[in-house]
């Protein structure tokens, strides 16, 4: 009977269930417990017991669901992040300890209402993209156990894939919350670096190190995030969130960048190449050009990250550890970590300062794109031919992951089909640091197109998931008449860095005048009564900064302002209207269904 509620599915589907009163969080955590204590997969280092999920489950029952966002949620923990009373281990049992306070992350979750399960397997102290590399057994991959997993937050991306929780909190350094992603049908999320706090993190390099989220769709991840992203002086490299730029997620028409075709390697995997070419045709379906660029600059980064610096900082994480107990780290960390020793000071500044020249040439990039599209992985292994070949095909595996937080970039993992063998292919969405809402709205988009099934659970992906609220920085506008593209006050927008979003129109309750007065005229929107016969109204909706609106609007003459339209889709934005009294001597013009219409028919007289 318990079974009935296994697998979870997305958090909006388990909140409905839990407001019909047809599931209860005590019943859900009794599911899960059941469920988890036969783990063939390896997928869970240390669960919380039955009574500790209960005591949880209520404590969130009795807060109850309007006070508590992810009330009732379940979810895990990679075992480098700290769960108070349970042992974090970072896949080294020599190295354990029991930590009495929460990470700040976890513990953010836990407010909310979100409920954790247990602590999850991984690649030994993060190092490793493909979940072999555990003392507590390979974790499998959710579709066919003889693949590997992905790494090192394998058990992260595991569960979730088979439904056992609805989300979960990885770490990511070169591609540890991407790969798994890809390799289990999963959203994996990389938030820009110090969004989320890594205060009660195992650190692998502690300056590259950011918490990531596995989750079913790209609105559960946004969701997540806008819940347990906050800035933390207890970690050094916490920084507050900033607006971003034009969200190109939700618009139109967006540029997107692709490798050149002699810069893409598929390792001899001819259906990720074909699934990539696919991915990148859905890109164009929704509106993106396809922009040829130079990877090399973000190779040349990725190379730099098992050199110097960054591999004498995996050794500093755990330098009194691996001096003492290295015979207790299994042989591929070990010799990973080992190598740093072979590097001087001198060598670490001038890897240093060898990125900042790289970096410079890789952000020129972002001034002809908005994101860049890449495979996550070129391919995916068998255990037996990792085990056979750790160090070479792992390498493998971070070809387009590697240089993500050396250059300071935000990324998202998204499911982009099967190959046919049926393991799962995916794709990854690139941006510069802060974009964030615009990645996980075109992901949003690219899932809807898709229609995958979520994870290895056969759950089909909920249609029409509202985004959530997030603090974006910038502001929506729609826009009727001399501002249109083309037309003489666009440039009000356009100086100001607007970018055009999408052409539309508003709902179907709405009329056009032309006001009085010398020409140019002016048109003048008005949104009709009930009773009232309106019409759709063609308008733009451009972006535009919160600094840029206030000047913006200082230029609006009366009897215009500012108000809120509702569009044809049901959204609502900000846009100009007029003043009711203001169609008194106007003319009437909304026959004609936009000013555009109108001005070509007074140029025909």
């Amino acid at each position: 009977m318990m079974q009935k509620f296994l697998p979870l599915g997305d958090i909006p589907s388990l909140l409905q269930r839990y407001a019909s009163g047809a599931l209860s969080p005590v019943q859900v955590v009794e599911a899960i417990h059941a469920e988890i204590q036969n783990d063939p997969d390896h997928i869970w280092i240390a669960t919380l017991s039955l009574e500790s999920l209960r005591s949880y489950a209520h404590k969130v029952e009795a807060q109850g669901m309007a006070a508590l966002p992810l009330y009732g949620v379940p979810f895990a923990v990679k075992d480098n992040i700290d769960l108070a009373g349970i042992p974090t281990t970072a896949a080294c049992p020599a190295f354990a300890y029991t930590p009495s306070r929460s990470a700040t992350v976890v513990q953010r979750l836990i407010d909310a209402g979100a409920i954790p399960i247990g602590k999850t397997n991984l690649d030994q102290f993060a190092t490793g993209l493909n979940g072999t590399r555990s003392p507590y057994g390979a974790c499998r991959n959710a579709f066919n156990p003889e693949y590997i997993s992905g790494g090192s937050s394998s058990g992260s991306a595991v569960a979730v894939a088979k439904g056992q929780v609805c989300f979960s909190l990885g770490t990511d350094t070169a591609g540890s919350g991407r790969v798994p992603a890809a390799f289990n049908n999963l959203i994996g999320y990389k938030p820009t670096k110090g969004w989320l706090s890594a205060h009660g993190m195992v650190p692998a390099c502690r300056s590259l190190d950011t918490v990531s989220i596995f989750s079913f769709t790209a609105a559960d991840a946004a969701h997540i995030m806008t819940i347990s992203t906050a800035y933390d002086a207890a970690d050094i490299y916490s920084r507050e969130r900033q607006g971003h730029g034009f969200n190109f997620g939700v618009a139109s028409h967006f540029r997107f960048g692709i490798p050149r075709q002699q810069q893409l390697k598929f390792f001899g995997n001819r259906d990720s190449e074909r699934l990539f070419n696919e991915a990148a045709a859905r890109m164009q379906a929704l509106g993106g050009e396809a922009i040829e660029i130079d990877f090399e600059p973000f190779l040349e980064a990725a190379r730099r990250l098992y050199e110097g610096p960054w591999v004498a900082e995996r050794y500093a994480a755990i330098q009194s550890f691996f001096e003492l107990h290295s015979d207790q780290i299994v042989a591929p960390v070990r010799e990973v970590i080992a190598t740093a020793k072979r590097y001087s000071a001198a060598d670490t500044f001038n890897g240093i300062y060898q990125l900042r020249s790289i970096k410079q040439q890789a952000d020129q990039t972002w001034a002809n794109i908005d994101c860049l599209l890449t495979p996550t992985a070129g391919t995916i292994y068998s255990i037996q031919a990792m085990q056979q070949d750790p160090i070479r095909l792992n390498t493998n595996l971070g070809y387009y992951t590697n240089f993500m937080n050396l250059l300071d970039y935000t990324a998202i993992a998204v499911p982009a089909g099967f190959q046919n063998d049926g393991l799962p292919f995916g794709i990854t969405l690139v941006a510069p640091a802060h974009q964030d809402e615009p990645l996980l709205h075109l992901a949003q988009r690219l899932q809807q197109a898709y229609l995958l099934p979520l994870g290895a659970t056969g759950i089909a992906l909920p249609q029409n998931t509202p985004f959530p609220a997030t603090r974006s920085g910038q502001v929506r506008i729609a826009v009727c008449g001399a501002h249109l593209s083309g037309l003489p006050l666009n440039d009000q927008l356009t100086s100001r860095q607007g970018r055009l979003v999408t052409s539309t129109t508003t709902s179907p309750d709405y009329r056009l005048y032309a006001l009085p007065g010398k020409p140019p005229q002016r048109p003048g929107l008005i949104r009709v009564n009930k009773n009232e016969q309106g019409v759709a109204i063609e308008v733009e909706v451009w972006e535009l900064s919160v600094r840029e609106l206030g000047s913006f609007v200082a230029n609006i003459p009366s009897p215009l302002g500012i108000g809120t339209i509702t569009l044809a889709n049901s959204e609502t934005v900000q846009g100009f209207l007029c003043e009711y009294y203001a169609i008194d001597n106007a003319k009437d013009i909304s026959h004609f269904g936009g000013w555009r219409n109108y001005l070509r028919q007074l140029d025909n007289l």
